[in-house]
């Protein structure tokens, strides 16, 4: 399906600017009709995201990038960075399991983030080939989302 619009904004790798990118998403995801239910998922997961970027990305400061691309049947939102890179089967070996499907009983603690949003998102996928990119696909009706999307998948370089 054609994508449609896209919205891109930066802001600083601050506690005190999470919010913005929340703002953001909520008005997008609001104007192409999703449900409250729907908004608040997307607002919280867009939330831990932008809050691994402060928290991981950037010990002296930085950028998150957040973009939104507008499609008929879903919205995809990117958390980017250009901060610390990590291995994503290094996070799995060390945080435990991020699938949404698993129970939360087996992850170690910090993995929460990453469970969290893989839950709340219909897929959740992620790149490293600079900085951390994590691409997050929500569906405006049910029917749209896939049988075989389960948690959070490698994404392929071509998305960059």
């Amino acid at each position: 399906m054609e994508q449609h619009d896209r919205i891109h904004v930066e802001i600083p790798a601050k506690p005190e600017y999470v919010s913005i990118a929340r703002l953001t998403v909520s008005g997008v995801a609001n104007r192409l009709g999703f449900s409250y239910d729907d908004i608040e998922d997307i607002k919280i997961a867009v939330a831990e995201a932008c809050t691994n970027v402060v928290e991981h990305a950037y010990p002296e400061g930085g950028s998150i990038y957040l973009a939104c691309y507008i499609y008929d049947d879903r919205i995809q939102v990117v958390v980017a960075d250009q901060g610390k890179s990590f291995d994503i089967k290094d996070v799995e070996s060390r945080l435990g399991p991020v699938d949404a499907k698993k129970p939360v009983g087996d992850l170690k603690e910090g993995g929460l983030g990453l469970f969290l949003i893989s839950s709340l998102m219909d897929k959740v996928e992620i790149n490293e080939d600079n900085g951390v990119m994590l691409v997050m696909t929500k569906y405006l009706y049910e029917s749209g989302v896939e049988e075989s999307v389960d948690g959070i998948s490698s994404l392929q370089s071509e998305q960059g």
